[in-house]
C-alpha cells in the first residue's frame, strides 16, 4: 500500500466530508503515441490500444505503459486543502478554509474571523496537518464525456438547482460541467479528454 497527496478545493473538501464524494476525475497527461483511442489495465500499466476489443496493441514495451499517478486499489490518498495555524490557538493546531470555524472543537474562544486568518496553499500541506485520507476502490480511464448522471452524483455536485447560464433547474452532470470548466476553462469539457476516474471511500 502507498500513500499519495492529492488536492481538493473547498467545494470539493466538504463533499468528502459530507460524504456526497465519492470519485474524482483527473485528466491523463499528455502520452507520447496521441493515437491511442483507449487504455486498458492489462497489468503494470495502462496500456495504450487503438480499438475496445484489446486486440491492437499500439506498443509492446513497458516504457509505454501509464502508471495512473494516483495509485491502484488499497492505495491511500491524503487530501491537500487550504488550511491555517492561526496565532492565538495552539502553534500545533490547524484550521481548514473550507468549513471553518466548524472544524475547530468546541472550548476555543475567541476564534478570529476568516478573513484574519492568513491562509495557506493547499499545495504547501504538509502531511501531518491531513484530515482526510481516502482509500481506494478503484480506477478506470474513460473519456471525460462518458460521466454518468449517477457519476456526476458521486462527483459531490448537487441534484438539482441554479447554475450560471442555465435558464433551468440544472441536474447533477449540469454542474459538474459547470464545475470541471470552472476548474479547467471554457471549452475543456467539449474537448472530452482521457481521464482517470478514482472511487475512493473515507479511511479517515
Amino acid at each position: 500500500m502507498k500513500e499519495r497527496p492529492i488536492l481538493f478545493s473547498a467545494a470539493m473538501v466538504r463533499a468528502l466530508l459530507a460524504g456526497t464524494k465519492t470519485q474524482t476525475r483527473r485528466v491523463v497527461k499528455p502520452h507520447r503515441r496521441d493515437d491511442a483511442f483507449v487504455l486498458l489495465d492489462h497489468g503494470g500499466g495502462w496500456w495504450p490500444y487503438r480499438s475496445e476489443d484489446g486486440e491492437r496493441p499500439i506498443v509492446d514495451n513497458m516504457e509505454y505503459a501509464l502508471a495512473c499517478p494516483y495509485g491502484k486499489r488499497g492505495d491511500r490518498l491524503w487530501v491537500k486543502e487550504t488550511w491555517a495555524q492561526p496565532a492565538g490557538l495552539d502553534p500545533e493546531f490547524t484550521v481548514y478554509r473550507a468549513d471553518y470555524p466548524a472544524c475547530v472543537p468546541a472550548g476555543f474562544n475567541n476564534l478570529p474571523a476568516a478573513d484574519e486568518i492568513k491562509w495557506k496553499s493547499s499545495l504547501f500541506m504538509p502531511r501531518a496537518a491531513c484530515r482526510i485520507l481516502l482509500e481506494v476502490v478503484s480506477v478506470r480511464v474513460e473519456r471525460l464525456n462518458d460521466c454518468s448522471e449517477a457519476d456526476a452524483r458521486a462527483e459531490g455536485t448537487p441534484g438539482h438547482g441554479s447554475i450560471p447560464g442555465h435558464e433551468h433547474s440544472a441536474t447533477s452532470l449540469e454542474h459538474y460541467r459547470h464545475i470541471w470548466e470552472s476548474i479547467n476553462g471554457a471549452g475543456s469539457w467539449d474537448r472530452n479528454p482521457w481521464v482517470w476516474v478514482v472511487e475512493f471511500r473515507r479511511a479517515q
